[in-house]
C-alpha cells in the first residue's frame, strides 16, 4: 500500500525559477525514507504541500486517505493558558472522549438496554486497545526519553523557545501514534540521549517515516532508502546515508567515464570531419557531404552531460606555530549558579595536537565550560591555565557580528584589514559569490553567519580551535567542506557537538560531562562507545543493575580499573574479559548440575515475579514522575538481569544434556 504519492510536482516562487520540476516518487506503508538535498532544494516546500499548507502549480502530492499525518516542524496553535502538560495530553483527546462516553453509559445504562451494553463493550475494547489504561505510563516514558522534565511540563507552552516547542510537538505526535511521520530536522534540538531515544523509538515504529535531516548518523540508523531532490527532480538510492554517499560517488565516476569516452569519440570524429572539409576544399566536392553527415552524427552522440560536484572549500586555517607541549591545564575546577552546581573537582591536561570532543546532555554545562575557557565567566573554584604561545579561535553556537549593517565584503575588509579583492576571494572560497557579497550581514541565515565567521577564523593564525555545535545550521554539503577544513587543520581542537558523524570523524579524546563530573576517555568515539558497553556488562555481571554510563569512571571503587585518577583510561582487564559472559560451571556430576539447573530456574522465576510486581508498581505511581522514573530504572535493570539469568540457565541445561548423553529408547 502506498502511503505517500508524489507525481509530476512542480512549483515556482519566482518566474522562471522552479523549486520542484516534475518531482515524482512514492513511499510505501512502513518504509523509512530519507529526503536529501541542498538547502533550498525544495524539501520543506514538499512537506508544506503534503500537509496542505501550499498548493503546487502542477502535479499532485497525496498521503493515504484516512491516515493521520504528523509534521514535526509545524507547531499547532494552542490557547495561551495551555501548559506543556496540556499540549501533551491533547494526544489522548480521543481516549478521553471514549472514557467520558463510557462514564455516561455506566451511569444511565439499563441491564435490559442491549444496544447500550453493546456500545459500552465496544468502547471498552477500543479504549483498552488504544492504551487508555496506560496513558500515564506512556506519557512519562516519552517525556523521560525526550528530556521533558516535570518543571518544563508545568511551563506555559507559549513561553517556550522554538526548539523546545518542536521537541514537545515531537512528543505529542509520538503519543498520538500518528501513522505517517514527516520529520523535518527532528534532531536539531535534541541532545545525544534524546536523539538515541528517538532512533530506538523509530526502530520499533510501525508507521511510515519521511525524514529531512542533515544528521548523517541519524539517517544511517533510521532510513533504509534515500530520495535526493536535485534540480527539482528525484534521484533514488536503495540504502541508508552511507550507501547514498558510496553510490553517489560510483554514479559520478561512471558518468565521468561515459562523458570522457564520448568526448574522445567526438574529438576523433571532429578531426576526421576537419580533414574531409580540407580535402573537399582542394577539389573533391563529394567529401563535403561526408563531412556534413559526420557532423550530424556527432550531434546525436552528445548525450552525456559533464558531471559536476559541489565546490569544495579552497581555504585552510592559517595555523600559528606552537611551542611546547603544554596547551591547557584545568585544576580543581568547579562551577555553579545560585541553587545549582554544574560540575566540580575537574582536573584535565591537554598537550599539543589533541582533538577533543566535549559531550553531554543539554543543561549539563558544556557551553558554560567553554565560556570558562574563554574567560567569559569566572569559576566558583579552581583554575585554568593556558600555555604561553596558545592563540584561540572560537566559533560560537549563535554567531553575531559587531556591525550587522555592513555588507559581507566590508565585514572582512574591516575585521581582517584586507583589500577588496582579497575579501571577495576569501568569500568566494566559502561559496559567497556574485551579488551575495554585497548582502548585509543582518540578512544572513544562521548557517550563513557560521560560514562567514569560519571564513574570518581561517584567515587568522590560531593553534587552539574551539567549536560550539559547528554543524548545527549547515546542510550536508556545507558540513562536508567544513569537515575538509578541520581535517586539514593540525592544531589543537576542542569542540562541543551532538553530530555523531562529526564526533566520529575528529574526536581522539572524549570528555563526557554528566553527573557534575567530566569523564576523560583517551580514545575515539567508537572506542568510547565500546568502553561504555563493557562498563554496562561489567556492572551487570556484578548484579548492580546500574545504568549510569560512566559509573566506574566517576566512583572511587573503579579507580583501580581506570588508572586511579577518575579518568576512563582504557584497561586491558576490561577490554579483554567482559564479565557479562557466563562462565561454565564446575563439573560435579549429574546431581550437582541438576541442582544448579533448579537453582537457575528458581532465580529466573523469582526475577519474573519481581518484574510483575514492578509492573503493578508503575501503574500505582504513574502520576508521580520521579517515583515512576525510579520504577522504570529498576525495570530496565531487571530486564537485563533476567536475560543474563536465562543465558546461565541455558548454559547449565546444555551442560546437563551433554553429561547425560543420548536418552535410551
Amino acid at each position: 500500500m502506498i502511503d505517500i504519492s508524489v507525481t509530476d510536482l512542480t512549483i515556482e516562487f519566482e518566474v522562471g525559477k522552479k523549486i520542484l520540476d516534475g518531482l515524482t516518487f512514492q513511499v510505501d506503508q512502513g518504509e523509512r525514507v530519507g529526503l536529501l538535498g541542498r538547502n533550498g532544494a525544495g524539501k520543506t516546500t514538499l512537506f508544506r504541500i503534503l500537509t496542505g499548507e501550499l498548493r503546487p502549480d502542477e502535479g499532485t502530492a497525496r498521503t493515504a486517505p484516512g491516515k493521520g499525518v504528523g509534521l514535526i516542524s509545524q507547531i499547532p496553535v494552542y490557547p495561551p493558558e495551555y501548559t506543556v502538560e496540556d499540549v501533551l495530553r491533547t494526544a489522548f483527546d480521543h481516549l478521553k472522549a471514549m472514557e467520558e462516553e463510557m462514564t455516561r453509559l455506566a451511569e444511565h445504562m439499563d441491564a435490559a438496554d442491549r444496544s447500550a451494553l453493546a456500545r459500552y463493550d465496544a468502547l471498552t475494547a477500543a479504549f483498552e486497545a488504544g492504551g487508555g489504561y496506560d496513558t500515564e505510563i506512556t506519557l512519562n516514558k516519552v517525556c523521560n526519553g525526550l528530556d521533558i522534565s516535570p518543571e518544563m511540563r508545568a511551563q506555559l507552552f507559549a513561553d517556550l523557545s522554538g526548539g523546545e516547542k518542536t521537541r514537545i510537538n515531537l512528543a505529542r505526535l509520538i503519543l498520538n501514534e500518528t501513522e505517517i511521520l514527516l520529520l523535518d530536522e527532528p534532531t536539531n534540538h535534541l541532545d545525544l540521549h534524546a536523539t538515541e531515544w528517538l532512533e530506538d523509538y523509530l526502530s520499533r515504529y510501525k508507521g511510515t517515516v519521511l525524514a529531512i535531516s542533515h544528521d548523517r548518523w541519524f539517517l544511517d540508523k533510521v532510513v533504509s532508502r534515500c530520495v535526493e531532490i536535485k534540480n527539482g527532480k528525484a534521484e533514488f538510492y536503495a540504502g541508508n546515508y552511507s550507501f547514498y554517499v558510496e553510490e553517489k560517488e560510483r554514479r559520478f565516476q561512471e558518468q565521468l567515464r561515459q562523458y570522457q569516452k564520448e568526448q574522445a569519440k567526438l574529438e576523433q570524429l571532429q578531426e576526421a570531419a576537419d580533414k574531409l572539409r580540407l580535402w573537399a576544399f582542394l577539389g573533391n566536392d563529394k567529401l563535403y557531404k561526408r563531412a556534413f553527415s559526420m557532423e550530424k552524427r556527432m550531434e546525436k552522440l552528445q548525450t552525456v552531460d559533464k558531471p559536476t560536484k559541489e565546490r569544495k572549500l579552497t581555504m585552510g586555517f592559517g595555523e600559528r606555530e606552537f611551542r611546547g607541549d603544554e596547551v591547557l591545564e584545568v585544576k580543581d575546577l568547579a562551577m555553579g549558579f545560585p541553587g545549582r552546581e554544574l560540575f566540580s573537582d575537574v582536573d584535565l591536561e591537554v598537550i599539543g595536537g589533541e582533538r577533543i570532543a566535549l559531550l553531554g546532555d543539554n543543561g549539563t554545562g558544556k557551553s558554560t565550560f567553554v565560556k570558562l575557557l574563554l574567560g567569559e565567566l569566572e569559576p566558583t573554584a579552581g583554575k585554568i591555565r593556558f600555555g604561553p604561545t596558545v592563540r584561540i579561535g572560537y566559533l560560537p553556537q549563535m554567531v553575531t557580528f559587531d556591525h550587522p549593517e555592513r555588507s559581507l565584503v566590508d565585514t572582512l575588509i574591516y575585521d581582517l584589514d584586507c583589500t577588496t579583492q582579497e575579501s571577495r576571494d576569501r568569500l568566494a572560497a566559502f561559496n559567497f559569490k556574485g551579488e551575495d557579497v554585497f548582502k548585509q550581514v543582518s540578512t544572513l541565515s544562521g548557517g550563513e553567519r557560521s560560514r562567514l565567521k569560519l571564513c574570518e577564523l581561517m584567515s587568522q593564525k590560531i593553534n587552539l580551535l574551539i567549536l560550539d555545535e559547528p554543524t548545527n545550521h549547515l546542510d550536508v554539503d556545507s558540513r562536508d567542506w567544513i569537515e575538509e577544513a578541520v581535517r586539514a587543520y593540525e592544531g589543537n581542537l576542542l569542540f562541543v557537538s551532538h553530530d555523531r558523524w562529526f564526533i566520529r570523524e575528529f574526536a581522539q579524546r572524549i570528555w563526557m560531562l554528566e553527573g557534575g563530573h567530566i569523564t576523560d576517555f583517551r580514545g575515539t568515539y567508537e572506542e568510547y562507545l565500546a568502553w561504555l558497553d563493557r562498563q554496562r556488562a561489567f556492572s551487570k555481571g556484578r548484579g548492580s543493575g546500574t545504568q549510569n554510563r560512566a559509573l566506574d569512571a566517576q566512583k572511587g571503587g573503579a579507580e583501580a580499573q581506570n588508572g586511579g585518577d577518575g579518568t576512563a583510561k582504557r584497561s586491558p582487564d576490561l577490554s579483554k574479559s567482559p564479565s557479562g559472559t557466563p562462565q561454565k560451571p564446575r563439573r560435579g556430576g549429574t546431581k550437582e548440575l541438576e541442582k544448579q539447573v533448579r537453582q537457575a530456574e528458581q532465580a529466573v522465576a523469582k526475577a519474573e515475579e519481581r518484574q510483575y510486581e514492578l509492573t503493578l508498581a508503575a501503574q500505582e505511581v504513574a502520576a508521580n514522575y520521579l517515583e515512576l522514573q525510579k520504577v522504570m530504572e529498576e525495570q530496565q535493570a531487571l530486564e537485563e538481569e533476567i536475560a543474563h539469568l536465562y543465558t546461565v540457565w541455558e548454559t547449565l541445561a546444555a551442560e546437563l544434556e551433554e553429561l547425560r548423553g543420548p536418552t535410551a529408547t
